[in-house]
């Protein structure tokens, strides 16, 4: 009884099932699969195309350790963020991104020794170069600028999420570049470098549509550089690389993007190139499982009530999407005297214990005979899941977090 998605690999699969009722929900997370997977996404990229881990997507510190050996940094866009990527991972690079940045944060990360600055403003430019001249005049700090780009060919026609393109809070506007410039060239902040142009359109493309980005990015890149007679040496394309939560079988093509992103690199061999993927890196590498509680009838529908809810697992309710996901029909008798509860239709609608009609994780399950006390595990669930719900509304209790690989190769298992 699975939908169409991503049934547990064996060895989450095994721990799901040991675990005891009072111990669900629960994530788990298959470290093996997640190193297996950034490998594969490495090997994939060209040389001179460097993968930064956006954290946003999944901070948890087995995520980062286990990442490492496998990217060349993280992207942080906070000062939480900053502190807590810096323990997990110690002396990893870091790029500090994100609108609204405060002094604050600035001084935090200048402290910290960040190697690269994502300026998002004007403003943010003037104050991270009067605190800069204060705390570390005698460091060179790395800005990379972030513009929303106009793009007019409808490469962004296909995103689920647009930061640019469109008038949205994110990065400077084009028509701010000159100045920008100015301001980074003529002498007026000589601690500070221009090393670079950063743009993030869109999550949610795939890997045709990524390339046409990259490609419209760097050109304009290239050629405001041209204009203004600075030496570009880095271009970052931003993430987003689509994942399908509806067949998460199909996965982003790691193996056509990075032969497209060669030859854009081929064509400007003195840039470096990045990328900031966050939840196609982690996304498959987590589950969260759960037990059903009650089965019930309404108005010709059946629907399952499951231990925790869209608290843990917020993701179907921000994307309005379906979780995908697979049920483990229970092996041990009903213990109760009470009537077992099950499903009599083929389809089931998966809710949670929240007191809302929101609280909906997915619909139309094909789990004929569906049983209260049988297991069902959400797939792609490794991003941006438990980190973005409310986890304290109504007060449940907080799910248990299993990983399992250890955070290095040859590591011992961790729970």
């Amino acid at each position: 009884m699975t939908t169409p998605g991503l049934a547990p690999t064996p060895a989450v699969h095994d721990r799901i099932r040991s675990l005891s009722p009072e111990e669900l929900p629960a994530y788990l997370y298959d470290l093996t699969a997640l190193r297996a997977h950034a490998a594969e996404v490495r090997a994939a990229l060209p040389e001179h195309v460097e993968l930064y881990y956006a954290a946003k997507a999944n901070p948890e510190p087995e995520i980062l350790g286990a990442l490492r050996p496998y990217v060349d940094g993280y992207e942080v866009s906070s000062g939480g963020e900053l502190a807590h990527v810096g323990k997990a991972v110690p002396g990893a690079p870091l790029a500090f991104g994100g609108p609204g940045k405060t002094p604050a944060e600035i001084v935090q990360a200048l402290e910290c020794g960040v190697e690269r600055f994502h300026v998002e403003s004007l403003y943010e430019l003037h104050m991270l170069a009067s605190l800069s001249a204060r705390l570390a005049p005698e460091r060179r700090i790395a800005v990379l600028a972030r513009f929303n780009l106009p793009v007019e060919d409808g490469s962004l026609d296909g995103s689920s999420l647009a930061m640019g393109g469109r008038p949205t809070p994110f990065g400077l506007d084009p028509g701010q570049a000159g100045e920008l410039v100015a301001l980074l060239t003529d002498g007026t902040y000589p601690q500070l470098e221009l090393r670079g142009i950063h743009a993030h359109l869109a999550s949610g493309l795939e890997a045709p549509e990524q390339l046409a980005v990259a490609e419209s990015i760097v050109t304009w890149a290239a050629g405001l550089a041209a204009e203004h007679r600075f030496p570009l040496s880095e271009v970052v394309v931003g993430g987003g690389m689509a994942v399908d939560y509806a067949a998460p079988e199909r996965r982003f093509d790691w193996t056509a993007y990075g032969a497209g992103l060669a030859r854009l690199a081929a064509a400007h061999p003195d840039l470096t190139l990045r990328i900031e993927p966050g939840r196609a890196l982690t996304a498959y590498c987590g589950w969260y499982a759960t037990e059903v509680l009650d089965v019930k009838h309404s108005h010709g529908e059946e629907f399952a009530v499951v231990r925790g809810g869209t608290h843990h697992l917020r993701t179907p309710a921000t994307k309005g999407h379906d979780q995908p996901c697979t049920v483990l029909p229970s092996d041990t008798p009903w213990p109760h005297p009470w009537p077992w509860p099950a499903a009599q239709s083929g389809l089931v609608t998966v809710t949670g214990q929240l007191c809302t009609p929101k609280d909906v994780l997915a619909r139309a399950v094909p789990a004929p005979g569906l049983r209260a006390g049988d297991r069902v595990v959400f797939g792609v669930a490794g991003a941006y899941a438990w980190n973005i719900s409310h986890h304290d509304f109504l007060m449940h209790p907080r799910p248990g977090f299993h990983f399992l690989g250890g955070t290095e190769p040859g590591a011992a298992e961790e729970a």
